[in-house]
């Protein structure tokens, strides 16, 4: 009887963690974690910006005539305004990343609708862009994010591929991936580091330098996450 009950709650424990966390999940909320499998195309997202360094990164991205998508931060956008009018005007995608970078979990609709709304508004009054495209922070869906998402008319979007640029080596974010490159995948990287001002992302950026002439070797296209949707 004990081991049914244990057996039970652990798998009730790993249902609700691939719900809340499993890229593949939609059941908090609509989301998507790949594109369209049949192109030779793939998506470069960087989340928590804009930072002092997106220049840099905006810079490389051109090298290369690629274009990407950014999950801002809505705190980060109104530190920055300016560099988050040039990724606009750059031809990238702007996407929403919550006001204050939270996780999710534990929160109430009306706070997961207010950091949404926050954020939202910030983006489009700084930008004049709104954005279309909602990334979770951690990748933390909570209930009440379902309807929010619906207000705003965003899509949510997950990764095929996470490159742990926060804490691995340039190698170690190149390497992860170059191994998940198919058609159609997401790829997460970051621009920032939550809200922290002047972030170091130089492994993120140097790992930029190698993936990009890679992928294109292999054939890809750069493109934005509506791009391959």
């Amino acid at each position: 009887m004990v081991e049914a009950v244990l057996a039970s709650a652990a798998a009730f424990a790993g249902f609700a963690a691939y719900a809340v966390r499993g890229k593949s999940s939609s059941l908090i909320a609509p989301s998507v974690w790949h594109g369209d499998r049949g192109k030779r195309a793939v998506s470069l997202t960087f989340d928590d910006g804009p930072s002092e360094s997106t220049p840099a990164l905006l810079e490389l991205l051109a090298r290369f005539d690629a274009k990407a998508t950014f999950f801002m931060c809505g705190a980060n956008v109104r530190r920055l305004p300016q560099i988050a009018r040039h990724v606009a005007e750059a031809g990238h995608e702007i996407g929403n990343h919550t006001d204050l970078h939270p996780a999710l979990y534990f929160k109430s609709p009306a706070f997961i609708e207010q950091e949404i709304a926050r954020a939202q508004n910030t983006i489009a009054q700084v930008t004049g862009v709104t954005p279309r495209l909602f990334r979770a922070p951690y990748g933390v869906r909570w209930p009440g994010l379902r309807a929010a998402q619906q207000r705003h008319a965003l899509n949510g979007i997950m990764w095929t591929v996470i490159g742990r640029d926060w804490k691995l080596n340039t190698p170690q974010i190149a390497d992860i991936v170059l191994k998940g490159a198919r058609n159609g995948a997401i790829f997460c990287l970051h621009d920032g580091r939550a809200l922290t001002p002047t972030p170091d992302i130089r492994a993120t950026l140097d790992a930029v330098r190698i993936v990009l002439p890679a992928l294109r070797d292999q054939g890809f296209a750069f493109k934005t996450v509506s791009g391959i949707l």
